[in-house]
């Protein structure tokens, strides 16, 4: 993957491989909740035509490459370009001049160069990162047993985040700042063999299930991102009941009713529960909040 390749990469599949979907979408106008930080109401706004995004929520907006700069706090051309390419699991050649955007790419050598470095997981011990979780409506004894603190470095940077492991081995990650996926990309789950699941768009909304105690030894499947609901069916076709904790958007009802038309009266829409709220967690933060 060279600089025109990656320049050439639409914004909207550059975040959909990172697992943000657009909550609604008209002609060339995709509106998203903002990927760079906590927001109730999405604000952050692609223009696929011109290839441009704008986050109206703190002002700035830009290309692909600025968007990486945003992403993963990647200072230098070279660093957000390189960010982008292992997104796509590639390599950017090592290039003898550094070249701006707009410029050509000169000649090169390949040089791997992996997105995540030196990434070491273990129990869920920082402070911030417990805070942030609780701050979610997350207390710790739900959050331990689940989750765990993920470290590494990308790019140069050290970071660490809250880490819920998928089925593949990757990770999604959060942070109060940031959204990220040490990939693969994947489904997560937990299966006890029940004849019933329940079926989350994103791992705070588990959580927030266990929270509320809603149910508890049957079968979960947290799908990590909507683009990924066709990997879930070889899981949930054999399901009799398949409970639905979708996000009160576009997104979610657009994959309510695909479930629905696959597996008809198996589906239970369970979102009247948080009827008024954009997901679970909105409801859980909104009705029992920590102390």
């Amino acid at each position: 993957m060279d600089i025109e390749m990656i320049r050439g990469i639409p914004i909207e599949e550059f975040l959909s491989r990172l697992g943000h979907e657009p909550v609604r979408r008209h002609g060339d106008e995709c509106w998203y909740s903002s990927p760079c930080r906590e927001e109730r109401t999405p604000s952050f706004h692609v223009n696929t035509r011109k290839g441009v995004w704008h986050d109206f929520g703190t002002g700035r907006g830009g290309d692909i490459f600025t968007l990486a700069r945003e992403l993963a706090g990647c200072g230098g051309f070279m660093e957000q370009a390189r960010f982008i390419a292992g997104v796509y699991g590639g390599s950017l050649p090592a290039l003898s001049k550094l070249p701006g955007p707009g410029k050509g790419t000169g000649t090169a050598k390949r040089k791997e160069s992996p997105r995540f470095e030196e990434v070491a997981c273990g129990p869920l011990y920082s402070r911030a990162l417990l805070g942030y979780l609780k701050e979610r409506g997350i207390p710790a004894d739900i959050a331990l047993p689940h989750c765990e603190e993920v470290r590494f470095r990308l790019y140069g940077k050290k970071y660490f985040a809250v880490g819920f492991r998928n089925l593949g081995g990757g990770y999604e990650l959060r942070t109060r700042f940031m959204k990220w996926c040490l990939p693969p990309k994947d489904l997560s789950g937990i299966f006890n063999g029940s004849a019933t699941c329940n079926l989350f768009e994103g791992f705070m909304d588990y959580l927030s299930w266990m929270v509320l105690g809603i149910s508890c030894g049957e079968d979960y499947i947290v799908l990590n991102s909507v683009a990924l609901l066709e990997r879930a069916y070889p899981y949930l076709d054999r399901y009799g009941k398949i409970r639905c904790y979708l996000d009160n958007d576009d997104a979610g009802r657009r994959t309510l009713k695909a479930l629905q038309k696959r597996y008809g009266d198996r589906i239970d829409d369970c979102s009247d529960m948080y009827a008024g709220c954009k997901d679970l967690n909105e409801y859980l933060r909104k009705n029992f909040p920590i102390e």
